[in-house]
């Protein structure tokens, strides 16, 4: 199985689409709107050195997606990086080296800074994704709800690469 990062790209919109979906969406606030979801393919497009998102393949197909973004840990800059695989992937190790590799690909670009994963409470699969990638739970966060509903209580994963 071969298993590739490609540049996300403007065609990359229908992966989005694909992966909009409760049972992908369940830990994040659900399926978003056709805006929304155009909103966040722009800045997946457009995002320059602040946003790196990958289109993940597998043997040629696309199943999911991956990258980093500019994020603020503990008051200094970070990168959070985050890892969709649609469920036809899932179970055969592609998020665990999806995710490694991201990591690389950020410690590379970030000279140091920390790179954070949040996953919510609830999400076991994250969690066990994230101490096989190497990440260390350094604790618990809340993020506020967008949409004035509950806020979401989150594992704070973080790599403290040297550099």
């Amino acid at each position: 199985m071969q298993i590739t990062l490609e540049p996300w790209g403007e065609g990359d919109l229908e992966l989005l689409r694909r992966a909009n979906t409760p049972e992908l969406t369940r830990y994040l606030g659900g399926p978003e709107t056709e805006d929304a979801l155009a909103e966040r393919h722009a800045e997946y497009t457009d995002g320059g050195e602040a946003v790196r998102m990958f289109r993940v393949e597998v043997d040629g197909a696309a199943a999911g997606y991956a990258g980093w973004w500019e994020q603020e840990h503990d008051g200094a800059p970070a990168y959070e990086v985050g890892c969709v695989i649609e469920p036809a992937w899932q179970g055969r190790g592609v998020a665990s080296t999806v995710l490694a590799e991201v990591v690389r690909r950020a410690a590379d670009a970030g000279g140091g800074r920390p790179i954070v994963g949040y996953g919510h409470v609830g999400n076991e699969a994250s969690h066990a994704l994230c101490r096989r990638v190497g990440f260390t739970l350094e604790g618990t966060g809340v993020f506020p709800a967008a949409d004035g509903g509950e806020p979401t209580t989150v594992n704070v994963w973080v790599i403290r690469p040297r550099g």
